[in-house]
């Protein structure tokens, strides 16, 4: 299921490209944006040249996160690369500025769907997960700050139009990860709960989260009550749900949003 929606989003991300981007040369994020600039200057193919520029970093990918992120990054970067080949480049509307709005948010959610299934579209996606797992700084505010130099490069050669254009481009693709990929954000869960033991047990066992226990007491019942609390991220949420209601139907939940997380806190 995994390999199914990467391919999809990789198709998402070459159509963006062909269809809206590379017409009025407004270049994308990351590598896939020199493969760009490179396929405008040169007769090298946009596909051919993003498959090339990325091997590099597929292998920092391997020893820096890990096989199975590896494995649909390189999936992601072959099918986009085979989708840029084989997809015409046409533009839908002969507006620019329609263009840069819909290629740069339809380009974001390409890349946060990959991103939310474990993988990354190659180039600057892997640099920023790895600078996102040792800072609190999401993906894609890192992909928009390291972009800038993109957007210097396209003013320098093109015209600084087409320079704001991408970089419009390039704002609106990152703002859209933001709001797709949110593993980034950190959320408190506060479980009350009469079977805190066995569900302690099967936590320690399927999230890897520390839990801090205390006792309490119901305020009209007086029943004797533990209450766990966890600071895990958006996606751990539904399956620490499942474990507490496999124990406790009555338990209360209670999540919020963590503003800052300062200490011991995996971001893997």
């Amino acid at each position: 299921m995994k390999n199914v929606i990467v391919i999809l989003g990789s198709l998402i991300i070459a159509f963006a490209f062909n269809f809206f981007l590379v017409p009025y040369q407004i270049l994308s994020s990351g590598i896939s944006g020199i493969a760009i600039l490179l396929g405008l200057l040169t007769p090298f193919d946009t596909g051919l040249l993003n498959l090339v520029l990325n091997i590099p970093l597929i292998l920092l990918s391997y020893f820096k996160l890990g096989r199975e992120i590896t494995m649909n990054t390189l999936l992601c970067v072959v099918s986009l690369s085979i989708f840029l080949y084989f997809l015409p480049v046409m533009a839908v509307t002969d507006n620019v500025l329609l263009s840069t709005i819909f290629g740069g948010v339809i380009c974001g959610i390409g890349i946060g769907i990959i991103l939310k299934y474990s993988g990354s579209s190659g180039g600057l996606d892997i640099i920023a997960i790895i600078i996102s797992r040792i800072s609190n700084i999401s993906v894609g505010l890192l992909l928009t700050a390291m972009n800038g130099t993109i957007v210097l490069i396209s003013g320098s050669i093109f015209d600084w139009n087409i320079a704001l254009y991408t970089l419009l481009s390039i704002y609106l693709s990152g703002r859209i990860i933001d709001k797709i990929h949110t593993s980034h954000i950190k959320l408190t869960m506060q479980i009350v709960t009469t079977k805190g033991d066995l569900i302690r047990k099967e936590l320690l066992q399927s999230i890897y989260r520390g839990i801090t226990i205390t006792d309490g007491y119901g305020g009209y019942t007086l029943e004797k009550k533990q209450i766990l609390m966890m600071v895990v991220t958006r996606y751990e949420t539904m399956q620490i749900k499942n474990i507490v209601r496999k124990y406790d139907d009555k338990a209360f939940i209670n999540v919020y949003e963590t503003v800052e997380v300062d200490g011991a806190f995996a971001k893997n």
